[in-house]
């Protein structure tokens, strides 16, 4: 029987760590499912309770100095024995019903390596989060596609895990949707709500959308995404030609749609 292994990555979110382990279920398509939670240097006295109160004879929980979400889930998934992978924030909550579906879409559909779906928002905001198809152009404008999804391991072993080099935290998703779809991996998107998202002040992501030049810069310079080099090339000569004036995803927009009208040339 196969195994569902949730990957709960967490650093000074103990407020909010039991709901997400109260949110997966026991068993989830007829398969077993694993919680490891990986704490990434927690310091806050509210989280290292927590962690201590959390019964290891039911979870995995691996501690480490603070080395960054990368690490992080690289470590949670390394130590994982599920044939089949959910990252999940500390802050956020699965929703079992639409991962039962994608966990049974992957054993019935082998040549499916990824399965996202909707979301839900709740916190300071509530109401859906409806995310579309798979889109390789969109993808390559700009994420859409949230870290929690569900993948096979083998993915992840083909594709050399989560990068645990980002100049700063945040897009470490973006970057690995990337990378799979570079491999020609395969998306699959459900039409029902597959996680809940918390919306909060001072989340991580705030502080990472200010680095975004450097990240996307990081990110197309990648040995891996070197079957880009011609639309790397095109977006540097827009923005070139336009001054700068297009910023990074106006430029890489028109870059991709010039790739895309290309290759069905």
């Amino acid at each position: 029987m196969p195994i569902v292994s949730v990957i709960i990555t967490c650093y000074n979110l103990g407020g909010y760590l039991q709901e997400a382990i109260d949110s997966i279920p026991a068993s989830l398509g007829g398969s077993a499912t694993e919680v490891i939670i990986v704490d990434d240097g927690s310091t806050d006295p509210l989280t290292r309770k927590v962690l201590e109160g959390i019964d290891r004879t039911r979870y995995i929980v691996l501690e480490q100095a603070n080395t960054g979400l990368g690490k992080a889930r690289n470590n949670g998934i390394a130590r994982a024995s599920g044939t089949y992978i959910i990252p999940l924030d500390a802050d956020n909550r699965l929703n079992s019903a639409g991962v039962e579906q994608a966990v049974t879409l992957l054993e019935a559909r082998p040549e499916v390596d990824i399965v996202y779906g909707h979301a839900t928002y709740f916190g300071e905001r509530n109401g859906p989060w409806i995310v579309g198809e798979y889109d390789f152009r969109r993808l390559l404008r700009k994420n859409y596609i949230d870290a929690c999804a569900c993948f096979r391991r083998s993915l992840w072993e083909r594709i050399g895990g989560y990068d645990e080099h980002m100049p700063h935290m945040g897009w470490e998703d973006w970057d690995l949707w990337l990378r799979v779809s570079a491999a020609g991996m395969s998306f699959h998107h459900l039409g029902s709500v597959f996680f809940h998202y918390r919306v909060r002040q001072g989340s991580m992501i705030e502080g990472t959308n200010a680095h975004a030049e450097e990240l996307t810069a990081y990110i197309f310079n990648k040995p891996a995404l070197r079957f880009l080099d011609r639309l790397r090339a095109d977006y540097m000569h827009l923005r070139e030609e336009a001054n700068n004036s297009l910023g990074v995803r106006g430029a890489l927009k028109l870059a991709a749609d010039r790739l895309l009208r290309s290759r069905k040339n």
